[in-house]
């Protein structure tokens, strides 16, 4: 592994879409610009965002810097943890049996469901009166 590779991947989940390059160096992650703890301020989103280098023993091992798009916190934070995972898989192909098993390689598909006319929501109707 040499100073100048870079491993690029892009993870999604509901609407949101993370870019995601991995630099061998020491641990740094920098989500927009920010550091992780400024912008992912709960444990939980960030400890969801580190899972796979905590799961591959190569926490510290690399540098992150991601550029996320679209969707809540919590989409954010699930589409960067599938961008590393990805990356981490390129890196080195002996993770993949522990990423899949995890269920960090497979991308989320559940996405909100459309509004439809006629009703409230996407599945709630309007309350029916019979006189």
């Amino acid at each position: 592994m040499s100073e100048t590779t870079r491993y690029y991947e892009t993870g999604k989940r509901k609407s949101a879409i993370a870019r995601v390059w991995l630099i061998p160096g020491s641990g740094k992650f920098t989500v927009n610009k920010l550091p992780l703890e400024q912008y992912f301020p709960l444990e939980t989103q960030q400890s969801m965002v580190q899972e796979p280098f905590h799961l591959t023993d190569t926490t510290g091992q690399f540098d992150a810097l991601v550029t996320v798009r679209g969707g809540g916190v919590s989409g954010q934070a699930g589409a960067i943890r599938h961008g590393v995972a990805k990356a981490l898989l390129q890196a080195d192909p002996d993770y993949r049996v522990t990423l899949k098993q995890q269920g960090f390689l497979t991308r989320d598909s559940r996405v909100k469901e459309r509004k439809k006319y006629g009703q409230k929501k996407a599945r709630k109707r309007f309350q029916y009166s019979k006189r």
